[in-house]
Formats: structure tokens, C-alpha cells, sequence
């Protein structure tokens, strides 16, 4: 079982991330965030990766460092998890409708991270949660897992849709990324012999 455990804690915020890889999509997500521990949750399900994600954070101050964070944490427990990268399929990418919004996701486990993010949203909050903070949060993601990632909405105008959509493509490229082929189970998938 491909798992991973990490525990961060800074002065602003305490967090705790077990996942596994190879799960079935269940999750226990509890940031005090209600939007982003929605999100995450459709990480899970729709990634089939088990994810315990608790952060405790600075909330009366702002969101902020609570939402990067929580990305930090689950990308460098994503990370652990992959270890030497043996056998993934390491590249996907997804397109997910969601009634009038469409977003693609593509990422590359490719332990060279970065971040293209072409998603505007007219809106300045999706709950409690300002709008500007899931850049953020896809951001640190990308940092700490090393993963190069290149997320847009196509089309679209409920901002709720724009951003379930693209959590969604996320979900869905990991799952097929992160999966094995057995072809080249024993083999890192990369002609420099690493990642």
C-alpha cells in the first residue's frame, strides 16, 4: 500500500495528513473551512485516494494560512506516498463538465513543480471562503508534491461549478497519474532514470 503521513506545524497552523493511494475514496476532512473541506472531499471520492486531512488554524486572523497549508500538508503526504514514482502512469489530464461549466485539468508528476492557473471567477467569496485563496491553495499543492499542474476553465459562469469542476479534474487526473502500469511497474517512467 502506497501511504503517506505527515504532520506540520507552524504558528499559525497545526495539520495532520494520512492518505493512501491506493484507497477507496474515503475521507475525514476537517480544516474549519466548510468550502475547502467540501473540496477536498471530492478529491477523495472521485481520485479513490483515502484522505484523514485535520488542520487547525488561525481562522480569526483569516483563511489564508489555513487554505495553503491544508495544500502543503496534502501535497507533501501525496509526495511521500509516490516514493521512488516505480510504475505510474505519471501524466493525465481530465476534462470535467458540471451542468454549464467545463474545466480541464492536466498534471505531471514530474518532481518539477509548477503552477499554470487560467480560472477567473466573478464572484469574491464561495461561502466564508474568498475566492483568490484556491489559486493559493493549488499552488502550494503543486510546490510540495512536485507536481507540474495546469488547471482552466474553459468555459463557464456559476463560480461554484467553475470551482467543484476543477477539483473534480484534479481528482481525476491524480487517479489515473498516480495508478500503475503494470508494463512498467518496476520502472520510474522517465529516460533520465528518475524524478
Amino acid at each position: 500500500m502506497r501511504k503517506g503521513s505527515i504532520r506540520r506545524k507552524t504558528k499559525e497552523t497545526s495539520i495532520s495528513v494520512d492518505l493512501n493511494l491506493d484507497g477507496t475514496g474515503t475521507s475525514n476532512i476537517r480544516t474549519g473551512i466548510g468550502f475547502l473541506d467540501h473540496m477536498m472531499e471530492q478529491i477523495s471520492k472521485h481520485s479513490l485516494i483515502d484522505i484523514d486531512l485535520e488542520a487547525k488554524g488561525d481562522l480569526h486572523v483569516d483563511l489564508h494560512h489555513t487554505t495553503e497549508d491544508s495544500g502543503i500538508a496534502f501535497g507533501e503526504a501525496l509526495k511521500q506516498a509516490l516514493g521512488e514514482k516505480k510504475g505510474i502512469k505519471r501524466y493525465a489530464s481530465f476534462t470535467i463538465p458540471m451542468d454549464e461549466t467545463l474545466s480541464r485539468v492536466s498534471v505531471d508528476i514530474s518532481n518539477r513543480p509548477y503552477l499554470v492557473w487560467k480560472v477567473d471567477i466573478a464572484v469574491g467569496k464561495l461561502g466564508e471562503m474568498d475566492t483568490e485563496l484556491f489559486k493559493e491553495w493549488y499552488h502550494a499543492f503543486a510546490q510540495s508534491s512536485g507536481i507540474t499542474l495546469h488547471v482552466e476553465k474553459i468555459y463557464g459562469d456559476n463560480s461554484h461549478h467553475i470551482i467543484e469542476s476543477c477539483y473534480k479534474g484534479l481528482a481525476r487526473a491524480l487517479k489515473d497519474a498516480v495508478s500503475i502500469d503494470t508494463r512498467i511497474e518496476n520502472i520510474i517512467p522517465s529516460t533520465k532514470g528518475t524524478i
